[in-house]
């Protein structure tokens, strides 16, 4: 849930760590702080809030300024942090890094057993001056190291006696010219150039400096030195390739658009043209994964889906049980994995159990793909960031190819979720002759022009805004959608909740009158996402009628404008003639819109909103 970047190297220290935190911010913006070894002494400087005040607080002390300062003969060293608090108020005491005699470290996760050890450690006199787990692991391996081992075996030892999710950087006065970097749970990537090396919680933040990443998995302890890295996992040295990132370092910056949520909604078109790319076959009505590595007779031997997710990658979850159920005639059970984890759910080898996750480290959902694996299911993910623990956990992957989503709001990487679902359910379709020779090529012929219709959707801008300025000081909002629709109204009140604050819902229309009719006021504005060939059109025409009835002010979304709708609506979007099942991955835009917008009338952070983080590592 916290941002590390650290570095050795001959460049001065804090341009590189500031650098790197400002692409983590996304990961937690309560404090920051940073660290770096000066004439055999650590310099810390920590300040509560986001980063821009540690940066301003470095200025005015003249650090930005100073000259190189060597921690080891031609080394520079340093660790920085960037936090979302879970054990301690946000601080600049509690803000990391943290130091211990002769450590000084950072840390992302939760040290669950943290109480115990901390009545441990007080006992033998240490004295704490945070509310924080982490330092926990300052004093256990400093304690460590005053009992004569190494940096790299006092971390190991620290590590067996913690219990929970960490990804740790030390470094310590006695061996200035390493950093020690353990895994377990929590995300962590090293990259290695000939002269420097760079430690980071996402390949952002480092990207600029080299494209080849070590990606480390759990349990793994990595000492790293100039130019070089060791990894040792299970107390057995491990040789690991690094992998190549494609990714160009400005697609990680706002390229003129006020905010990178905005940048990342009009990047829609092109990224689902990067989904698609090379898993299409128009000639022959196919459609291949490259990275899924299921026969076909062994997707025939499915007989039931699961998928679990959490947030909005769970909308996306919910839209993809639709589309198999329809296209492929399988059942599909969707949970959400901080639910699915703690029963026990029943799964065999005739299930395909599948993880949807954005960052693929969301904490519940891997720990719910790890039950699905112990209980012999096959196991894919359906996630946007190479190397993640999810991808390399499932072992067989559908990279949905968004590109690096810097806003916390999810928007690029959700369209591109809902076209991966969409893509499988063609694929599991096909293996099962389902659907028809025409029917096949028809529905590859639907997602291939997606692109264009969305664009068309991104030309709503303008009728967007003016809406939000109306409605954009109201307290609350439904959304209303039916069948292949409702999963979208549910991510639009979502979106609407995270970024402009504004109390929102989201309800199947027929669900209405079982209860949530009761909210309805001449104040309260209705979101109705709908399609004139969806198969619901009039009934959730009729759901619409009912709101009017009670005064409400309704918001259409839909594909094509009526007489009939018009009359009854307040406003209406309407994206263009559209095919039915594309509408939930078209409509959601205007929906993503109404949400920037409306948080841009209330003056709200838009892309850091309040108590969010964007890849949530622990439960």
């Amino acid at each position: 849930m916290c941002g590390i970047v650290g570095y050795i190297g001959k460049r001065p220290v804090l341009p590189v760590l500031l650098g790197g935190l400002e692409k983590l911010e996304y990961r937690g913006y309560d404090s920051a702080g940073v660290s770096e070894i000066v004439n055999a002494q650590f310099e810390v400087m920590r300040a509560e809030g986001k980063l821009a005040k540690l940066k301003n607080l470095l200025s005015e002390n003249g650090k930005l300024a100073a000259g190189e300062n060597k921690s080891a003969e031609g080394v520079n060293i340093g660790i920085g942090h960037t936090r979302w608090a879970t054990h301690g108020r946000p601080s600049e005491t509690n803000a990391h890094p943290h130091l211990a005699g002769k450590v000084c470290l950072v840390h992302n996760g939760i040290i669950e057993n943290y109480v115990e050890l901390k009545a441990q450690l007080t006992a033998t006199k240490c004295v704490f001056k945070s509310e924080t787990d982490s330092e926990i692991a300052a004093h256990l391996i400093n304690s460590h190291i005053e009992q004569g081992l190494g940096l790299f075996a006092a971390t190991k030892t620290a590590c067996s006696e913690m219990q929970g999710s960490y990804a740790l950087v030390v470094m310590s006065l006695s061996e200035p010219d390493k950093l020690v970097v353990a895994k377990n749970a929590t995300p962590v990537i090293v990259g290695i150039t000939p002269d420097e090396s760079f430690i980071a919680s996402d390949i952002p933040a480092i990207l600029e400096y080299t494209r080849d990443f070590y990606v480390l998995e759990d349990g793994d302890f990595a000492e790293i030195s100039r130019g070089a890295i060791k990894i040792e996992h299970e107390g057995v040295a491990a040789e690991r390739k690094p992998i190549t990132i494609a990714w160009d370092p400005i697609t990680a910056e706002k390229g003129g658009f006020e905010h990178f949520m905005l940048k990342e909604i009009h990047e829609q078109p092109r990224v689902v043209m990067e989904t698609l790319r090379g898993r299409l076959d128009q000639e022959h009505s196919n459609v291949h994964f490259d990275d899924v590595f299921f026969s076909d007779d062994d997707f025939a031997k499915i007989e039931r889906i699961v998928i679990v997710a959490c947030g909005t990658a769970w909308h996306a979850a919910l839209t993809t049980k639709f589309y198999i159920e329809k296209f492929a005639r399988m059942p599909v059970d969707v949970d959400y994995a901080s639910e699915f984890r703690y029963r026990n759910p029943l799964l065999n080898d005739k299930t395909l159990f599948i993880a949807i996750s954005q960052s693929g480290e969301t904490a519940d959902t891997l720990g719910a793909l790890q039950i699905a694996i112990e209980k012999g299911a096959k196991t894919l993910a359906i996630c946007n960031v190479v190397g993640s623990t999810i991808a390399r956990r499932a072992g067989n992957i559908i990279n949905t190819q968004a590109g690096p989503e810097i806003s916390v709001a999810s928007t690029k990487a959700f369209v591109t979720q809902l076209v991966a679902g969409y893509l499988l359910a063609l694929k599991l379709a096909l293996v099962r002759n389902t659907l028809s020779a025409d029917e096949l090529a028809n529905y590859i012929d639907q997602v291939v022009h997606l692109p264009k219709w969305l664009t068309a959707a991104l030309g709503q801008e303008d009728k967007i805004k003016d809406l939000a300025q109306e409605f954009s000081k109201s307290f609350n909002f439904l959304y209303l959608a039916r069948g292949l629709l409702y999963p979208i109204a549910l991510e639009g009140a979502l979106k609407l909740k995270e970024i402009s604050y504004i109390h929102a819902e989201g309800y199947p229309a027929g669900e209405m009158k079982h209860g949530p009719i009761a909210l309805i006021t001449e104040e309260t504005p209705v979101v109705v996402v709908l399609g004139h060939d969806d198969g619901n059109y009039e009934k959730a025409m009729s759901n619409l009628t009912e709101a009017v009835a009670r005064k409400a002010k309704i918001i259409a979304v839909t594909d094509l404008e009526n007489a009939h709708l018009s009359k009854l609506a307040h406003r209406v979007i309407a994206v263009g003639d559209i095919p039915s099942q594309m509408l939930p991955i078209v409509l959601v835009i205007p929906l993503q819109l109404l949400a920037y917008y409306t948080a841009i009338c209330r003056e709200t952070d838009v892309d850091q909103p309040r108590n969010l983080a964007k890849s949530v590592t622990v439960e």
